[in-house]
């Protein structure tokens, strides 16, 4: 499946390197990419928010209340393939559009859930939320990737990823204030029946408030970016099969990519989902509900730190080695956590968001290297990857009901040894021995 090349009507001669070129408002392009960055993160995040809310208004044990994650990031296994050839027909602003709207559906979708008090009303609002985020991303990733010289493309996917982090480190934060202010207000387990469905339909309308909001903002933006979809003009690419994209995972440097992107997304998901009630035990800051969510930005904002860091780092030393490193300080913070209890137990955990920064735009460069032409199909299948997030989460929900959170921690850790191997393995640019 091949993909529009971007261009523009006033093309710099410069190429890029593989024969396209950079068009002239590269930069007013690179912030519309930076706004949806923003924007994917921040919403994206609020799962971690929503998590203990609804785990608590429905009586959820961990694995069920995983289930949030899993509706979620399943949409990047069903949408990514198909979201690439969007972008083959109408090009990346219009696909762009096409996401936000979706996303905008998404939100409204948590009326009715509402309405209805069932659980699984509000998985289907959260699967067609993250319909709408995997389209954009998948526009996202490689555009930021085009608009600049390919020798600073992990640089630069890097510093667009801390607008990422900029979103989920505001957007919990609120969430925290809005959502979870009421958790402890009254025990849904003593409530039944009619009792029970007027409590859950009252609590989670605080949740549709929020997410009407977000749907307004999401127009708004659909709005700018069509205005200004013209900015951006695409050479097109004949139709070919979507599924043919697959085939890039014959390539070994490629395969073991994606793979770690399902392990990088599935182990930071799953850590974010079950920090507010690790920060909630009584053997670590035995904090209320709302005390702990507005700790979740923590986590998130290292992320966003060692981004802006980490562009700098990638320009000096191999990306794969400062991969591999991330990867081993994430596995020794993990294993303080997990061992020690008290503020040392905690914030050890909130540590990890910093080593996080630099992995998933690592990763995804590190894996696409090489690919010249197919780096948009790559991203469709690096995309449908991030299913990790899906099935990570889930299964640290089954060791965390039943070993307890702390020794469901060597989920995430297991995950960050195969990132640790691909880092030292890919520390050598492609090509070369």
């Amino acid at each position: 499946m091949a993909i529009p090349t971007p261009t523009s009507t006033t093309a710099s001669p410069a190429a890029d390197g593989a024969g396209s070129t950079i068009p002239d408002n590269a930069a007013s392009l690179q912030t519309f990419v930076f706004a949806l960055f923003f924007v994917f993160g921040g919403i994206t995040s609020l799962n971690d928010v929503i998590i203990p809310k609804l785990k608590d208004l429905f009586t959820l044990s961990y694995a069920q209340a995983m289930l949030v994650q899993s509706a979620f990031f399943a949409a990047y296994f069903v949408v990514s393939i198909p979201a690439a050839a969007i972008v083959q027909r109408i090009g990346y602003m219009r696909t762009a559009v096409t996401g936000l709207v979706t996303m905008a559906v998404g939100c409204l979708l948590f009326i009715p859930a509402s309405s209805s008090g069932v659980f699984a009303t509000f998985l289907l609002a959260l699967f067609v939320l993250a319909a709408g985020i995997t389209i954009v991303q998948v526009v996202a990733n490689p555009l930021i990737s085009m608009l600049g010289k390919p020798q600073t493309a992990h640089s630069r996917l890097t510093f667009a990823q801390a607008f990422n982090s900029l979103g989920t480190t505001v957007f919990p934060y609120v969430g925290a204030i809005l959502i979870l202010g009421s958790l402890a207000t009254i025990d849904p387990t003593t409530l039944s029946g009619a009792a029970l469905d007027a409590f859950r339909e009252e609590e989670t309308r605080v949740v549709v408030h929020t997410y009407i909001g977000l749907a307004i903002a999401l127009v708004i933006l659909a709005g700018a970016v069509w205005l200004n979809r013209r900015k951006l003009v695409e050479t097109p690419a004949p139709s070919e099969n979507i599924l043919g994209a697959f085939d890039l995972l014959r390539q070994p440097r490629f395969a073991r990519g994606a793979l770690c992107i399902f392990l990088y997304v599935g182990a930071e998901v799953a850590i974010g989902s079950i920090i507010v009630n690790y920060l909630m035990e009584a053997d670590v800051l035995g904090l209320g509900a709302e005390a702990a969510g507005k700790h979740v930005p923590l986590y998130w904002g290292g992320a966003m730190v060692g981004r802006f860091i980490g562009a700098a780092l990638l320009r000096m030393f191999s990306p794969g080695k400062v991969l591999a490193c991330a990867a081993g300080m994430t596995i020794l913070l993990l294993l303080v956590s997990s061992n020690t209890t008290g503020a040392l137990s905690g914030w050890s955990l909130l540590a990890i968001g910093l080593f996080n920064s630099i992995m998933f735009p690592t990763i995804f460069s590190l894996a696409c290297e090489g690919l010249g032409k197919r780096a948009a199909e790559g991203s469709g299948v690096i995309c449908v990857a991030i299913v990790g997030g899906a099935v990570v989460p889930l299964l640290m929900g089954f060791a965390a009901d039943a070993a307890g959170l702390k020794l469901a921690l060597a989920v995430p850790a297991v995950c960050y040894a195969v990132i640790l191997y691909f880092g030292l393995y890919a520390r050598k640019p492609h090509g070369e021995a």
